[in-house]
Parts: C-alpha cells; sequence; structure tokens
C-alpha cells in the first residue's frame, strides 16, 4: 500500500518535472491541490499521534512578536535589549532550547516578544524541534524575520513558515463559498481571471471534496490563493525584516545584502551596540497598526497620560471589553471627542469606530 509520504513524493516529482504552460495548467492545478490535501491530512494524522513535549506559552500585554530566525543571528540580545527579559546568550548555536517571553513597552503599549529556538532548512518538517517552534509562531500578531548580514537567506525562513501554512504580510483572497445540496459546483467570476477557469476551479475544488457548492471568486488570483483558501487552515499574518550586526560591515556591503533580499523592507541593526534599536521598536509599533485611546470619566477631565492601546479599526464595544467584561453588558452610550467625531462630544453605541488620540467616555447603567 501507497503511503501518504510517498504519494506526496510522487506528487512533487510530477510537479518538478512539468513545465508549467496552457496544456499543462489545469493538470498542474489539480496536482497542487492534491498536494496540499495530502500534506493537510500528514499533518492532520501526526498531530494525532504521540505527543512530544512543545512549548506552552501564555499571551499577555496588547499584542504578541514572534523573533523568528537562524541560530545565533542575535534573538537572544536584541531580546535583552528591548524587553525586561534575560535570554542566555552566548556564540555558539542553539543557545537558546526554550521559548523566552519579554515584554517591550512602547507609546503605552504593553508588546509580549517570544525569542523562539532557532529555525533550521526542513524545521517544517520536524528537524531541530522545528514544528514545536511554528506552533508558537502560529500564534503570534506579528513575525519579525532576523538574519545577520553573514546568513542572508531569508526565503529559506520564509518558506518553512510557508510550508507551516504561514502566509507573510498577504490576505485571504476574495472567495465566498457556499455548500449546497444538489447542482454540482457552480462557479461565478466577478473579474477577469489571468490564469483560472470553470473547469480548472471545479476540478480543484473535487480535489478536497466538494460535489456540490457555489463559489464566487471576485478578485484576480492564482492557483495557489485558491487552495490557500479551499484548505481553510492558513494564517495571514504580518512580518518585518531585520538585519543584526550590522556594525561588523561596511556600509557599502550593507547596501549590497539589501539588495540580495527581495521583496521586503528591512530595519538594519546591532542589538549588540544598541543601534537602530529604536527604529525598530516603532517599525514593530507601527506594524502592529495600534491606535491610543485617552479615557474621560464622565464629569471629569481626560487621562492624557496613560492612554489605552488598541488595535486600528476597534469599535466602542472593543474598547468596553478592554476595561472589563461587564462594560459592554451594562452600556447606556459614549461620548467621542477627535478624529472620529463629527462634532465635539458627539454620543455613539457600541459599533462606532473609533481613531487614533480619540478621547472616550462611556456610560455605563449603574
Amino acid at each position: 500500500m501507497v503511503t501518504i509520504e510517498e504519494q506526496i513524493k510522487e506528487i512533487e516529482d510530477e510537479l518538478s518535472r512539468t513545465s508549467y504552460n496552457k496544456k499543462t495548467q489545469h493538470h498542474i492545478g489539480k496536482l497542487k491541490a492534491k498536494l496540499a490535501r495530502l500534506k493537510d491530512d500528514l499533518e492532520l494524522r501526526r498531530s494525532k499521534g504521540p505527543k512530544t513535549a512543545g512549548y506552552a506559552v501564555r499571551k499577555s500585554g496588547n499584542a504578541t512578536i514572534a523573533l523568528v530566525g537562524f541560530p545565533s543571528v542575535g534573538k537572544s540580545t536584541l531580546l535583552n535589549k528591548i524587553t525586561n527579559a534575560q535570554s542566555e546568550v552566548a556564540a555558539y548555536r542553539f543557545t537558546t532550547l526554550t521559548v523566552v517571553p519579554g515584554v517591550m513597552e512602547y507609546k503605552g503599549a504593553k508588546i509580549q516578544v517570544l525569542d523562539l529556538p532557532g529555525l533550521i532548512k526542513d524545521a517544517s518538517k520536524g528537524k531541530g524541534r522545528g514544528r514545536e517552534v511554528l506552533s508558537v509562531v502560529r500564534s503570534a500578531d506579528l513575525i519579525v524575520l532576523m538574519i545577520d548580514v553573514f546568513e542572508t537567506n531569508i526565503h529559506v525562513l520564509v518558506e518553512e513558515l510557508r510550508t507551516a501554512n504561514l502566509r507573510l504580510n498577504q490576505r485571504p483572497p476574495d472567495i465566498v463559498i457556499s455548500k449546497k445540496n444538489r447542482g454540482g459546483i457552480t462557479v461565478n467570476f466577478t473579474t477577469k481571471q489571468s490564469t483560472l477557469d470553470e473547469d480548472l476551479v471545479r476540478e480543484m475544488m473535487n480535489e478536497y471534496g466538494y460535489i456540490n457548492a457555489d463559489i464566487v471568486i471576485r478578485e484576480d488570483i492564482v492557483e495557489d490563493q485558491l487552495i490557500d483558501y479551499i484548505s481553510g487552515n492558513r494564517l495571514y499574518v504580518p512580518a518585518i525584516a531585520l538585519i543584526n550586526k550590522t556594525d561588523l560591515v561596511t556600509k557599502d556591503y550593507l547596501k549590497h545584502v539589501e539588495k540580495r533580499i527581495k521583496g521586503w523592507r528591512v530595519v538594519p541593526i546591532s542589538a549588540e551596540k544598541d543601534v537602530g534599536v529604536d527604529a525598530l521598536k516603532e517599525e514593530i509599533y507601527g506594524a502592529l497598526r495600534f491606535i491610543r485611546i485617552y479615557m474621560k470619566p464622565q464629569g471629569k477631565e481626560a487621562d492624557l497620560v496613560e492612554p489605552l492601546v488598541i488595535k486600528d479599526g476597534s469599535d466602542i464595544g472593543m474598547i468596553c471589553d478592554a476595561i472589563h467584561r461587564d462594560f459592554r453588558k451594562n452600556f447606556r452610550y459614549a461620548q467621542i471627542w477627535g478624529k472620529s467625531a463629527r462634532f465635539p462630544g458627539q454620543m455613539v453605541g457600541l459599533d462606532h469606530t473609533v481613531r487614533d488620540q480619540d478621547i472616550v467616555t462611556i456610560i455605563v447603567k449603574r
């Protein structure tokens, strides 16, 4: 009997032998869908097998970021510079054998930073306890990809994260699938497609067991995006990249390194010399899309010293949840001063979206 691993190897070999063109497009699309399904099945089977000791981390603060990089790129040194943690630092590989958390306080936000054991090639297949590390990365609100000036192959890290179903700096494709009892698969495109057609979409959905369903695709996508959506287990996470140990090279060498890292805007730092660390904090804060809200108790002055830090796009209901679990239940109305208000002191409800540096008064039932 052919194992799942053998089936995966056969499909990967066939994909590597097959040139992509108009004639092979459907065949490759079906192979990709079948390969993704088999890998999902294999991962599900492994998750039900004997449990190994993992890394348990309790999330805290306004957000959690994960430092992801090869061994000995300076993650522990950086953690010690930007947080209250003390992670062991040494000039040899695999110093960090567990997850070390710390808290970075910046502009009123408390950001949990996780120093993780170094990732290596094939970590997603379990090498170097890679699966345990990646399981922690999946819980992060932001991934910081960390390389140094002498080992700059950031794409190895990106590929390991991709294999672990993490999609960096992407968003889910604009697709809607509705199951039905009969009628087969109906495909509707609301915009012109560069690579997909109705037959290919049906074939790829069949590979995932869809027999009767309506699918609406509202943007121009490729096969991999369709597979990601059908799989339903992909995580879309923001990420930033940084280069460490820049104090050891010249400016010209650093420019050469930055050019080689295609597709990424990188933050150059030297954690050891504390160079560029403040710029990195600002980059992290911006990537997490925080806003600051100042609370004003009824009949009193607003507290302009300690803001409430929340995610951009939050509404009054989310502010209530952040203050106390009973506030939403007992909510009467709120008053707003600032950019989101049509006029100072506007009365609003739970669904009113706030903006950065708004002043808010919450009125609850007594």
